[in-house]
């Protein structure tokens, strides 16, 4: 079990010559270890994969990753039974299983990519981007807003206005 009482920050920089058993050190060995882990698992994986999959723990045996979302989530299952073979032949022996987990932060994290390949796919099919939500949907928003609560009624509006912003934005693209 861990022990998770607050420590004084003198024990974690203690003397050089205990840097084996300082705290510090066994994270930063911890992390080292875990990227190398991510860099290899990211090596295996198609690049489809690479921005939207990382290694989040390893822990008894078995290896967590994080996905994006769902899709990539189930993109990345399709994928599992040879990474497990990859990994228990090439780095990790004693690996039991692997376990998925969605991460949100992964999207935001590469929105930036997101939309270049959203605006990469849409160019080469030829398709224009479309709004979001439109006026209309601004509208309704704004009216459902009036029979809410209060707290609701405030983030409808707010929403309502981002909504309206996005539509005219768009206009102004066309």
């Amino acid at each position: 079990m861990r022990d998770s009482r607050p420590q004084s920050l003198d024990v974690l920089f203690e003397d050089a010559a205990a840097i084996e058993k300082n705290p510090l050190h066994i994270v930063q060995q911890r992390a080292v270890a875990l990227l190398k882990l991510n860099r290899a698992v990211i090596s295996l994986l198609p690049a489809q994969l690479h921005p939207w999959c990382r290694v989040a723990n390893y822990r008894k045996q078995i290896l967590v990753l994080e996905a994006g979302n769902a899709s990539w989530m189930t993109r990345l299952r399709y994928e599992l039974p040879t990474l497990l073979s990859a990994l228990r032949s090439e780095i990790l022996p004693s690996l039991s299983s692997i376990d998925i987990r969605i991460n949100p932060s992964l999207m935001v994290k590469h929105d930036n990519s997101a939309q270049s390949f959203a605006k990469i796919m849409s160019n080469s099919h030829n398709i224009s981007p479309v709004r979001q939500l439109s006026q209309e949907s601004a509208k309704e928003l704004i009216i459902l807003a009036s029979r809410s609560p209060k707290k609701l009624k405030e983030r409808l509006e707010r929403l309502a206005a981002l909504a309206g912003e996005s539509a005219s934005t768009a206009n102004k693209k066309r």
